[in-house]
C-alpha cells in the first residue's frame, strides 16, 4: 500500500525544467569548487611556507607531500633515538607520539 502512495506522490511532483536542472547543476558545481577551495585554504594554514601565497593546486599538493615526507622522516629519527636511548618499545613510542601529535593538533586548531 505504501508503495502505491509513494508512486502517487512522486507522480504528482512537477518535473524540473531544463533551466532548473541546469541551475541545480551549476549550484552543485559551485558548492563542490568552494569545498575544494576551503580544503586548500586549510592545507595552506598548516603547510609551512604556503599561508598567504598565491598558489596553484599542484604546488599546494607538492608542498603537502614534501611536508608529510619530512614529518615521517623526523618521526623515524625520533623513534631511533627513543628506542635506543630509552627503555621503550616501538608500540610504546607510537602511543607517546600519537598523544603528543594530538596535543599539537589541539593547540594548532585552537589558534
Amino acid at each position: 500500500m505504501s508503495a502505491a502512495i509513494n508512486n502517487t506522490q512522486f507522480a504528482e511532483r512537477p518535473r524540473l525544467t531544463e533551466q532548473e536542472k541546469k541551475n541545480n547543476h551549476i549550484a552543485s558545481e559551485q558548492k563542490r569548487r568552494q569545498a575544494i577551495r576551503e580544503g586548500f585554504d586549510r592545507l595552506a594554514d598548516i603547510v609551512p611556507g604556503m599561508k598567504g601565497q598565491g598558489r596553484s593546486e599542484a604546488q599546494m599538493l607538492t608542498a603537502t607531500v614534501d611536508e608529510m615526507r619530512s614529518q615521517l622522516n623526523d618521526k623515524e629519527k625520533l623513534r631511533q633515538i627513543a628506542t635506543t636511548k630509552l627503555p621503550i618499545t616501538d608500540i610504546e613510542f607510537e602511543e607517546i607520539y600519537r598523544q603528543e601529535r594530538q596535543k599539537i593538533n589541539v593547540k594548532h586548531d585552537g589558534q
